[in-house]
């Protein structure tokens, strides 16, 4: 196919921010980007609450790419890290911003959400440095240091910008990777105890539940060159963890030999809403899951990319809906509970629980909302979502744009921890108990958010 004309785009091409919209005559570029973000030996793990950084087994990246000529730029990384919060997402997004001349709310920073990575919370960190508390999320430094020298690789990769003219799609089914952590007991109750690494062979058994069992890539082009193949799938990316092995896991496996297949395609893999689907009918934990889980995960990537059919671009639209989500109105959950934690808690990780529900508590009392970001070509978009979204967010953006190509990415602003839909919190997920700073309610609020940040 032909690159697209200047004629063809002009007037053809739109830019909506928050609701305001303008005609543009673009020519469309893409700079890619790769970057380490190691953290140092000792570093936590998971927000403190599994065993801190003992090794590298293998590298943790920041991939992405800058998007021009939509207006000001498009920056969209996915980062090899479990979470980040509330001012350090701010951050990211901030010093991403201006190495590029563009606005934080057109930054799309995301997580990946492998647990054997750090958690960034810059004021959860402060509260219990402040408390002298024993429990510990983040390296302040470490955080301020990566931030800058990945911000520096982004400003860089402006320079061998290459202009884009198609977009290709692509979609294949994953086989035996993805479970909800809802099931059926032999008894028919409902339980919501299926980890990513389940042992009991009963809970195994039961059936998958809701997921989305389709992997998605979202590829740029530029002529008959693929510049980026962007792959998305819904389930927490663990294998096993907790041992103090910095990883990647079966997802970077998976993203790793795609690169091999591809090396002139950066493969960027991102998380879809997966805050309650995880491997764990089918992954005991064994250590030699994760290779056969990376490699049933490759399988779909190698499947995708043969099924991807390409089209030019006429059209392309960034938009951002601010949203916002209460902070969790439980006694438990409240800011003098919390405080007393942070202080009297017997257990490291129990004092960070309590420091990111502060931070939580003190950015939703500023007002400040979560922008809801999504990239639209028309036929197909990128859609970011907050936190840990469970898969039904995921299913309603596609059931939004039924004819569309929606590829819905989770941990984003990742804040409020679970963002859950209103069953979970009526048959009591036990999930919820701890990991969850926002109150019932919240189906809605991210239902809406999505009609709108979709609306054509």
């Amino acid at each position: 196919m032909s690159t697209l004309s200047r004629r063809e785009f002009l007037g053809a091409a739109t830019l909506a921010v928050a609701g305001t919209s303008f005609a543009a005559e673009p020519k469309l570029t893409l700079s890619t980007f790769t970057e380490e973000v190691n953290p140092p030996l000792g570093h936590p793990c998971m927000g403190g609450g599994i065993a801190p950084v003992k090794e590298i087994i293998d590298p943790l990246f920041a991939h992405g790419f800058v998007l021009q000529g939509v207006g000001k730029p498009v920056v969209l990384v996915a980062i090899d890290w479990c979470e980040i919060r509330n001012d350090a997402y701010d951050r990211w997004r901030e010093a991403l911003a201006e190495a590029v001349g563009t606005t934080r709310e057109r930054v799309m920073v995301m997580a990946l959400h492998q647990h054997d990575t750090p958690i960034a919370d810059l004021t959860a960190q402060k509260f219990l440095d402040e408390a002298k508390a024993k429990g510990a999320i983040c390296d302040l430094a470490f955080h301020e240091k990566t931030v800058l020298r990945v911000a520096k690789t982004v400003k860089a990769s402006l320079k061998n910008a290459r202009p884009i003219s198609h977009i290709g799609t692509g979609q294949a089914k994953v086989e035996k990777i993805a479970s909800n952590r809802r099931y059926l007991d032999e008894g028919g109750v409902v339980r919501y105890n299926r980890m990513s690494a389940t042992r009991d062979e009963k809970i195994r058994a039961a059936d998958e539940g809701t997921i989305d069992p389709y992997l998605k890539t979202l590829s740029f082009w530029d002529g008959e060159t693929p510049l980026v193949a962007l792959s998305n799938y819904a389930t927490h990316p663990m294998s096993y963890y907790g041992r103090g092995g910095a990883t990647a896991d079966f997802v970077g496996l998976a993203r790793k030999l795609r690169q091999a297949d591809e090396p002139k395609t950066l493969q960027i893999y991102v998380s879809g809403c997966s805050g309650n689907v995880t491997a764990g009918k089918y992954n005991d934990g064994a250590v030699e899951n994760r290779p056969e889980l990376g490699k049933r995960l490759y399988a779909a990537m190698k499947e995708a990319w043969k099924n991807t059919k390409k089209q030019a671009i006429t059209q392309v639209t960034f938009k951002t809906v601010p949203m916002k989500l209460a902070a969790r109105s439980e006694k438990s959950f409240s800011e003098e509970e919390l405080k007393k934690k942070l202080t009297e808690n017997a257990k490291p990780f129990g004092q960070c629980l309590a420091a990111l529900g502060l931070s939580w508590r003190k950015r939703v009392a500023a007002g400040q909302p979560i922008d809801v970001c999504a990239l639209d070509f028309g036929s197909a978009a990128f859609l970011l979502m907050p936190a840990e979204s469970y898969v039904e967010f995921q299913l309603m953006a596609q059931d939004i744009r039924k004819n569309d190509f929606i590829v819905v990415a989770g941990y984003g602003e990742s804040g409020p921890g679970y963002i859950p839909i209103e069953r979970a919190w009526k048959e009591h997920d036990g999930n919820l108990s701890d990991w969850s700073w926002i109150d019932p309610g919240s189906e809605e609020i991210m239902r809406k958010a999505m009609e709108e940040v979709l609306k054509k």
